[in-house]
């Protein structure tokens, strides 16, 4: 079984690192000939501002700094001072040119931010100047400014650090969707969540535990995250470099297996979680971070009577809007209300966004990694 990683996406760690081999070692070129950023300063437009923003000018070569000039709003959009954005195993993969939305180059990456609006155009009425927000976008938010839509922003109180607003959207809710909207996940229940550590895995681990106060079994590849996971709300885990998750769950659950999984690890390990779901169990596919997509054999569904489905978060937007804008908001609910408890496992300033790749990418991380931006006003 390759070990699997804590983050989303479809690919797995040795994939990736082979991928982005000459990543790491342009990486360490740029730093000894001209720091880990480069610096260059465009004209502005006609709004007077500039900013700067984290640049995609090439796939799979390290990502460079640059100042940018404001764009004009258009009449429904927003343009805010980005405060905090999450890093997702999707930005690596936008920015490697492997992922299904590929933006044209040059890009910002970057999906899910928070930060405080700044100005907005003349037909928004529901958002104004100085509110605090966080917002999502297909890319765009590794900047100290982002322009989006203004039904792509949602507000947040005073008490909700930037730092914290910014691991909601895209983590937070998966979480919801899958265990809430897909699963169907009910109190006292048993839910398995694999890769338990990572954003989604710690993400899940405490909504389901907090939230809807199922019973959570935690899966993880090291014992120190297998006891961050149960930190975080679950009952018990299994490492699943050391253990059979399969042996573990029939002698955690008395051979009744689990009523839902969350699995985002795909491969062997999705084998092991699918053959421990007890009758009517429900499992929910949201990656396949250890590289191998698993098949399921369709008599193995009637055997048990379980259901196999997936979640593809950001697909929501599109297809259901009510239901994806209802994610997040209950993502903030509940954690304005102290009810969940994001983790932050690093926080890099935005001139260190290649660091905090490879971080990710080579599996350090646990919870979700955030870039800071230095704030400066306006030029």
């Amino acid at each position: 079984v390759n070990h699997p990683v804590d983050w989303q996406g479809g690919m797995g760690r040795v994939a990736v690192l082979r991928l982005c081999r000459d990543t790491v070692r342009c990486n360490n070129l740029s730093r000894k000939s001209s720091g880990l950023a480069r610096i260059h300063t465009t004209s502005t437009t006609d709004s007077g501002h500039s900013y700067q923003a984290v640049l995609c000018t090439k796939l799979k070569k390290p990502l460079v700094i640059q100042q940018l000039p404001s764009v004009a709003l258009k009449p429904t959009e927003v343009r805010v001072n980005v405060h905090c954005c999450g890093v997702n195993f999707a930005d690596l993969l936008i920015c490697q040119g492997l992922y299904q939305h590929r933006p044209p180059i040059p890009f910002t990456p970057g999906m899910e931010f928070a930060g405080c609006v700044l100005e907005v155009g003349p037909n928004v009425t529901s958002i104004h100047k100085g509110d605090r927000v966080i917002g999502v976008s297909s890319t765009g938010a590794m900047a100290e400014q982002c322009v989006v839509d203004h039904e792509m922003l949602w507000p947040i109180g005073e008490e909700l650090p930037y730092e914290v607003a910014a691991t909601l959207p895209v983590s937070y809710g998966t979480a919801i969707l899958a265990l809430q909207q897909r699963a169907k996940t009910q109190p006292g229940e048993t839910v398995l969540v694999t890769a338990a550590a990572g954003a989604a895995g710690l993400a899940a681990v405490d909504f389901a535990s907090h939230v809807l106060k199922a019973k959570v079994i935690a899966a993880a590849g090291t014992d120190e995250k297998c006891e961050l996971a149960v930190q975080k709300g679950a009952a018990v885990a299994i490492n699943y470099t050391t253990k059979s998750v399969k042996e573990e769950v029939k002698k955690l659950t008395a051979d009744k297996g689990v009523n839902v999984v969350l699995d985002t690890v795909g491969g062997d390990i999705f084998k092991e979680a699918f053959s421990s779901l007890a009758w009517e169990g429900r499992i929910v596919v949201v990656g396949f971070a250890g590289g191998n997509i698993p098949t399921v054999p369709a008599n193995q569904l009637l055997l048990k009577n379980v259901t196999a489905m997936g979640i593809y978060w950001g697909k929501y937007q599109y297809e259901d809007f009510p239901i994806f804008s209802r994610s997040i908001v209950s993502a903030i609910q509940y954690c304005q209300e102290g009810r969940t408890k994001p983790h932050i496992g690093a926080v890099y300033k935005l001139q260190q966004v290649n660091e905090a790749f490879q971080f990710v990418l080579q599996r350090r991380s646990t919870g979700k990694v955030i870039l800071t931006m230095k704030h400066t006003e306006p030029k």
